[in-house]
């Protein structure tokens, strides 16, 4: 073992009156559809029905799913075959140039100092022949609008294709936009010449009278990291720390040497600058991606990772970039799959989406910012009646939560995963949505002690 547990893998520690595993995955199925209509009146009726029987659900509930647990011996030969499953398939993995579509696309790549300074120059000598030229100071800037975003199902990832439009400083609709681009480039090529690093918000606060607000400053950022073809990391940009990661990790951050297990309950800031992370090393088996800070926390107290070896991290909701890039990293240097923990809403869902497939905002990043094949582990609409949540702990889901849901599900990447439409089917049928911490009504740690063995035990993940 390359990292030693501050506890030994044992047999888990049982509730009192809790009887030994009996085996079988008890995973609800889904039957054939009935009309909307009557499926929402059928519902209507359960939950009248749970609403009766809810104050003895908790105390029977718990024993009933924690009674089918085995050793933690057990679970753990379940959850080596993870990892020995993903290194078979593994193989070389597909680009957009090896695809050969007969489409072009725009994807943007990590460039050093010279290259980027390089870059700058050449728009700024182009927009000088323009005005010289007499057609005005303008910029030639990728359309990153939705009509020029692009699903490859191969890639299984949003793309965007290459596709111009020309942004001119005498347009007056325009003018803003090309002076703002103008002010950045400045400022970027100031940091590259210098070696120096500075944040999104540092760029605002250098002309704010310009900027007026920071939206504008890091779309026209974005703008301009596309123009550019690089990265924004390459252009010495980075956003503020965000994300957290603990567990059976080693790497090395500049020169110091990080371990994750030693990082108490509040797990390691995931830095701004990825390229800086290097040597990762693990005895993990897997990789838990987490939603919420407050689940993460409680994961981490428990020291969950010791017993289960893995490696744990959170974006704390929707996911910044640094930690989309610190995830892809470690799936591609550790080649360990990934299990998503979120919430049973709509919005936990999109925030995989986004994980695995990129969001349509940095489309032109998402070769960066993806991690392929993360698989739904929970909490999923099918869970709710199956682990007996109690209807106090669930929400009723509101007008915008079911608008969501709807535009998910008319998305390509859904289509092409039926296992995910039916959960999210369920979710819109129920009119119910519940969070991690819903568990709680079972007991603070019934999330680590019950829920995630019992998941990882019966490999109940899409």
């Amino acid at each position: 073992m390359l990292l030693s547990a501050s506890r030994g893998v044992g047999v888990l520690e049982m509730p009192a009156g809790r009887a030994k595993a009996k085996g079988g995955k008890g995973r609800s199925k889904v039957g054939a559809k009935k009309p909307i209509a009557k499926r929402r009146k059928a519902n209507v009726g359960k939950k009248k029905q749970r609403e009766v029987e809810d104050e003895g659900w908790d105390a029977e509930a718990g024993k009933e799913l924690a009674a089918r647990l085995g050793s933690d011996d057990d679970i753990l030969r379940h959850v080596r075959k993870i990892k020995e499953k993903l290194r078979l398939d593994d193989a070389k993995p597909k680009t957009l140039s090896s695809l050969n579509l007969a489409a072009k696309f725009r994807e943007v790549v990590d460039k050093d100092t010279r290259s980027v300074l390089t870059e700058i120059e050449r728009v700024i000598l182009d927009a000088a022949a323009s005005i010289l030229e007499g057609d005005g100071l303008g910029f030639h800037v990728p359309s990153r609008g939705a009509s020029n975003q692009h699903y490859v199902q191969e890639l299984d990832r949003i793309v965007l294709k290459d596709s111009k439009t020309q942004r001119s400083f005498g347009n007056r609709a325009e003018v803003r936009k090309v002076a703002i681009m103008s002010r950045l480039m400045q400022l970027v090529y100031e940091l590259c010449s210098k070696d120096i690093t500075a944040t999104k918000r540092d760029l605002f606060y250098s002309d704010v009278k310009l900027f007026k607000k920071q939206d504008e400053s890091d779309a026209a950022l974005e703008d301009v990291t596309c123009m550019l073809g690089c990265t924004r990391c390459s252009l010495h940009v980075v956003a503020s720390e965000k994300g957290l990661v603990v567990g059976r990790l080693r790497y090395r951050e500049a020169d110091d040497l990080i371990d994750c297990t030693r990082m108490g309950v509040g797990g390691k800031a995931i830095p701004s600058n990825i390229q800086k992370c290097t040597d990762f090393e693990s005895d993990a088996e897997f990789i838990l991606l987490v939603e919420k800070d407050a689940a993460f926390q409680r994961l981490a107290e428990d020291r969950f990772y010791n017993r289960f070896p893995c490696i744990i991290i959170t974006g704390k909701g929707q996911p910044d970039v640094a930690t989309r890039q610190f995830l892809r990293k470690m799936h591609q240097d550790l080649k360990l799959q990934v299990l998503a923990l979120v919430d049973a809403d709509p919005y936990g869902l999109n925030i995989i989406s986004v994980y695995t497939r990129g969001s349509k905002n940095m489309s032109f990043d998402s070769s960066n910012l993806t991690t392929p094949g993360i698989k739904w582990l929970g909490v999923r609409p099918s869970d709710l009646d199956r682990f007996k949540l109690p209807n106090q702990c669930r929400l009723d889901m509101t007008e915008h939560d079911k608008r969501l849901g709807e535009k998910l599900l008319k998305e390509d990447f859904m289509k092409a995963n039926p296992e995910w439409s039916k959960e999210l089917q369920i979710m819109l049928d129920t009119g119910e949505k519940a969070e991690i911490q819903a568990l709680s009504s079972f007991g603070f740690q019934y999330l680590t002690e019950v829920y995630l063995p019992l998941k990882l035990q019966e490999k109940d993940w899409i």
